[in-house]
């Protein structure tokens, strides 16, 4: 095997390794459904990953009906992706709507 051939094939498992752990969940944050301890540690442990960082549009302080939150979060829409009754629970999630929906805007008024 020339040095070509060794680096085409270290390229390739780099490329693929990345690929894969990008679609395979993380055991870091991943949990179970009825393993999250609030509607506090699934915000801050999946929705802030997004919301928090402007990547998602901000969700706190908007006074959206809880029900919106929760629909969104299950189904999806446009970049959101729809999380699963085994990612969160409909019970979880129906808290998490409620603190969205109650939750003062970021930073305050202005």
């Amino acid at each position: 095997m020339n040095k070509y051939t060794l680096c085409r094939k270290t390229v390739f498992l780099g490329v693929f390794a990345a690929i894969f752990a990008a679609f395979v969940p993380s055991t870091g944050w991943a949990q179970a459904a009825g393993q999250w301890r609030d509607a506090n540690h699934v915000y801050t442990k999946i929705c802030a990953n997004c919301h928090e960082i402007g990547v998602g549009p901000v969700i706190k302080g908007r006074g959206l009906d809880p029900e919106y939150y929760q629909t969104v979060a299950r189904h999806g829409l446009r970049a959101m992706p729809a999380f699963r009754p085994t990612d969160v629970d409909d019970a979880m999630l129906r808290q998490v709507g409620e603190m969205l929906s109650k939750s003062p805007a970021p930073g305050g008024t202005k």
